[in-house]
């Protein structure tokens, strides 16, 4: 959940509380949904992570309910398969037996269903229940249930956001069929796991984002969101024992509101060396999007996950379908679009 979805925002390098528009905002934040034009929004996107060992899919549909609500249902997966159970890789006889090797899937999957309504013009408000499965084969799975809160404020070209995550405290409940591994862990002195309990405390993300005109063909779509978190120090760029605070930035350039390029930086940390000299690191990324017609948008991103494989970079791809152009009776309130 921590990933982020879209390739709109993976390019802007996660900044987007405020600056969402579009069916994604049921994941950045609920209240973007009004920033939609048409009566039906459906995303997919596909990316592949740590050289393609692991999968992440999103898929999310929205719609409106009458003429002050909106709906939408997410679901997201990341995933890793194919991955060997070499428990019975001996025989009975004491023999590597590869036969004997069969495969499994560690994967996290969540459904999100959405509620959003506008207050007035510039008020607008939602909320996301979602709901967790993990699962890591036969041997442990897991059930978790969480709310999100969110809301935006348009004022002209300016619009500012709050996305409250994880606000009652997310919880998952663990599950563990030891009797599969205890043996193998009792040989290799391993713990054997018990029935848990995993926690995800609340954050909270403040926002803005401001659309400056470049002429007569150009745009450009600035955005800053502040990451809050509240357990103690974090390796982020301000860190105390109450507040830790994570800045993300993005910009979005668009010619004739057709094609885009996109670029933000995310993720500050300080990084200590052999010596002992600390430095500021930044995962950086970039985008392209082209709306082909009116129904159709093609987008792209290359997002930097860090120093922890040969290939660091991910390529996200996302397209976005489009139907029955929203007129201005079918909403109370207005909308916002750039």
């Amino acid at each position: 959940m921590n990933i982020g979805v879209g390739a709109r925002a993976l390019g802007m390098g996660g900044a987007q509380v405020s600056a969402v528009r579009d069916v994604t905002a049921s994941y950045w934040n609920p209240a973007g949904l009004f920033g939609t034009t048409y009566k039906y929004e459906a995303t997919l996107m596909h990316a592949e992570y740590f050289a393609g060992i692991a999968q992440f899919d999103y898929l999310a549909f929205t719609t409106p309910l009458k003429d002050q609500s909106q709906l939408a249902v997410s679901l997201i997966r990341f995933g890793v398969d194919d991955i060997p159970d070499t428990r019975f890789l001996y025989d009975a006889n004491g023999a590597l037996n590869y036969n004997n090797i069969q495969f499994f899937n560690a994967a996290d999957y969540a459904l999100l269903l959405t509620y959003a309504r506008a207050l007035s013009d510039k008020f607008k408000v939602g909320v996301n229940a979602k709901v967790i499965h993990r699962n890591v084969g036969k041997f442990a799975s897991a059930w978790g249930f969480g709310l999100d809160v969110g809301g935006i404020y348009v004022h002209k070209r300016l619009t500012a956001g709050l996305m409250l995550r994880d606000i009652t405290t997310t919880f998952n409940a663990w599950a563990h069929n030891a009797d599969l591994v205890r043996d193998i862990y009792s040989q290799t002195n391993n713990e054997i796991p018990l029935n848990s309990v995993e926690l995800t405390l609340p954050r909270a993300i403040s926002s803005v984002s401001y659309f400056w005109t470049l002429g007569e063909k150009f745009g450009l779509t600035s955005a800053l969101d502040l990451e809050m978190t509240f357990d103690g120090n974090r390796n982020t760029l301000i860190s105390t024992s109450l507040l830790s605070i994570d800045p993300k930035m993005g910009l979005e350039v668009g010619f004739k509101n057709t094609v885009f390029v996109r670029a933000g930086i995310s993720n500050f940390q300080y990084i200590k060396d052999f010596q002992g000299d600390r430095s500021l690191n930044f995962l950086p990324s970039s985008g392209l999007g082209f709306i082909l017609n009116e129904r159709i948008q093609i987008d792209y991103a290359l997002s930097d996950i860090g120093n922890v494989s040969e290939t660091p970079y991910s390529h996200i791809f996302s397209v976005k379908v489009s139907f029955e152009k929203l007129k201005e009776e079918d909403r109370k309130y207005k909308g916002w679009t750039y």
